[in-house]
């Protein structure tokens, strides 16, 4: 399967980009203008996912391996790698599974852990937009509005809208394939032992993902990471506070 990305060229070791559940490469448009400055950058886009092909099945090894079978295509020996959310998850497992592809690794907001359920309203909003094709954005914002009470979430969720054949607009995700294994999505990153390689673990000072709780696990996974938390940020740190979240990335980037 080949995953739709963004390749902004350029010489040296790119910075290879995985979003989080429900997002795509387009939400990292302005940090990719910022990097490509200085390095390549390659932004992807996951299965089920923004432009790529809907497949069954969210197993982190799978989605590991779409990413090195991209990095194949594009001759691309070795990376730095970050990823957010679920897409920090399959960094992991790309960097457990095939720690010589990854030359420094960026987990932001995640930990490798289990996590509970915590996308129930957001599969009933989308499920209410797809039962309703609204014809604008105000329509399918109204329609989520009853079951997700956060403007900010509608707002992502909306960015994955597309007009269908009949002029409405209808899910680009392959919103079936990731509910029916969301089992997986919530599981412990695939892949064992461990990922010696420079690591920095970013945290939203307002997320609960990368709590005190789950520091063992990120220490037993990745022995080299250093933990940054990023001031007056959520779980969305790269689009809260995006001047802090540049900052730590590119002093880690540039420490060799």
């Amino acid at each position: 399967m080949e995953l739709h990305h963004v390749d902004t060229g350029g010489a040296g070791r790119p910075l290879v980009v995985l979003h989080g559940l429900f997002g795509s490469a387009d939400n990292w448009r302005s940090h990719i203008k910022r990097w490509q400055e200085s390095r390549r950058v390659i932004a992807v886009d996951l299965r089920n996912h923004g432009k790529s092909p809907h497949v069954a099945g969210m197993r982190y090894a799978d989605q590991a391996a779409d990413v090195e079978a991209l990095l194949d295509r594009l001759a691309i020996d070795d990376c730095d790698l970050l990823g957010h959310s679920m897409g920090g998850k399959v960094a992991i497992t790309l960097a457990r599974q095939a720690p010589t592809r990854v030359a420094r690794l960026i987990v932001a907001d995640i930990a490798p852990i289990a996590y509970e359920h915590g996308h129930e309203a957001i599969f009933k909003a989308m499920r209410a937009v797809e039962r309703q094709p609204p014809a604008d954005r105000k329509a399918a914002d109204r329609i989520m509005a009853d079951f997700v009470e956060t403007p900010a979430t509608r707002q992502f969720l909306a960015t994955n809208l597309v007009r269908g054949e009949d002029a409405t607009l209808v899910w680009r995700v392959g919103l079936d394939e990731i509910e029916n294994d969301y089992l997986r999505i919530v599981a412990v990153p695939d892949g064992d032992g461990t990922y010696t390689g420079p690591t920095l673990v970013l945290r939203g000072e307002r997320s609960d993902y990368v709590g005190d709780d789950a520091l063992p696990a990120i220490e037993s996974v990745l022995p080299g990471a250093r933990l940054e938390t990023v001031a007056g940020a959520g779980h969305w740190l790269h689009a809260e506070q995006p001047e802090a979240f540049q900052t730590a990335v590119a002093n880690f980037l540039a420490a060799e």
